[in-house]
């Protein structure tokens, strides 16, 4: 059997094409931000904030995460997943305690050489250079850089050209715990609508609903107490890019007309709002048929004396006064009184009549 003829490589060649293979290949790509499970980067005290992305190079030591606050920072390190996915969590423990504000995340890979050139020591709480051996700055404590400025420091450290180590970055809020109702307007006996409004909890938290007539309070026993309302339970769901949002499904068909109070609450955070509308007797498209139908009419203004109303003999003021009842089917303009021209022939006789009688005495 005639073999192929083995063509052999340099070993120099190889080992530079690996390296541009490696250098091409970005080895933190973007990085995500996920509150609970949603992409949206803010939060709420006590929910959690996971940090999520991809790095190359499956790094043995894998990535060292940084994060950077007013009076908070904490430094960790994740492993590489076998896709170069890798995902890390901020506990409800960690964030409870977090003053609101804006956070720093710096996800630091340390390339070519396997170690991290930039390192944060604990017990004195400094940031250091492995490969010199100095202080690059204080992270925690005494005389510590705080928020914006140790994020600055820790970019600059990390992206100096004398340390090979590389880095993606994010940042994230902070805030107290918040639930807003949208506007609801005015409702009828019997509608089905939905009550909505938006949120900086966690995707997945639930928050209690309750709708109650304001009306209700202490009876007797024998008193009907007019309450009427629902409660229940919602969970947050993903909304826009700002906020998460929830909603709430309501029926009046059971509801006294009355003004209602909408409370949301959080189950675990400490959140309220509320808000009222008012529930009317009725239909929203209630309107007079015109066939037949007595409707009201409200207060009008008649200017013309002889106004009437389908044969009436009321006045327009009487009618303004009395507030009258009519059926609108049969409510009629009223016609302008018509004249007659007269002849000027019966007045010109009766004066020649006269003349003539004045002559006759005359005569006698």
């Amino acid at each position: 059997m005639t073999g192929f003829p083995m063509k052999r490589y340099s070993p120099w060649g190889l080992c530079i094409f690996l390296l541009a293979a490696f250098l091409c290949t970005s080895p933190v790509a973007a990085i995500t931000l996920s509150p609970g499970s949603s992409s949206i980067a803010v939060i709420a005290q006590g929910d959690p904030v996971s940090i999520q992305g991809v790095a190359t190079g499956h790094p043995s030591v894998g990535l060292q995460i940084w994060f950077i606050g007013y009076n908070f920072a904490k430094v960790t390190t994740v492993q590489v997943n076998d896709d170069n996915t890798f995902d890390y969590e901020l506990s409800k423990s960690d964030t409870s305690n977090l003053a609101p504000g804006q956070y720093f995340v710096l996800v630091q890979h340390p390339m070519m050489n396997g170690q991290f050139d930039v390192v944060y020591d604990s017990s004195t709480g400094n940031v250091n250079s492995v490969l010199t051996g100095k202080t690059l700055y204080r992270l925690s404590g005494s005389g510590s850089l705080q928020s914006t400025n140790s994020a600055t420091a820790l970019i600059q450290a990390v992206g100096s050209q004398n340390i090979d180590d590389t880095f993606s970055t994010v940042s994230f809020y902070v805030g107290n715990p918040n639930s807003l109702i949208n506007p609801i307007g005015v409702k009828y006996v019997g509608d089905k609508f939905e009550i909505n409004g938006s949120t900086n909890l966690a995707v997945g938290d639930e928050l209690k609903v309750e709708i109650y007539s304001s009306s209700f309070g202490p009876t007797q026993k024998t008193q009907s107490s007019g309450f009427s309302g629902v409660t229940g339970m919602v969970k947050v769901v993903p909304g826009t890019s700002t906020a998460n949002s929830w909603s709430f499904d309501v029926d009046t068909s059971t509801f006294t007309p009355d003004e209602y109070i909408v409370t949301v609450s959080g189950v675990l955070q400490d959140v309220t709002a509320t808000q009222t509308f008012n529930v009317l007797a009725g239909t929203a498209n209630q309107t007079c048929s015109g066939s037949g139908e007595t409707c009201s009419v409200g207060p009008v203004n008649l200017t013309a004396a002889n106004a009437t109303a389908a044969g009436s003999n009321t006045t327009g003021s009487q009618a303004a006064a009395q507030g009258v009842s009519t059926n609108t089917s049969s409510i009629v303009p009223a016609a302008p009184a018509t004249t007659t021209a007269q002849s000027p022939l019966p007045a010109f006789l009766g004066i020649c009549a006269l003349a003539g009688v004045i002559l006759l005495c005359r005569k006698q």
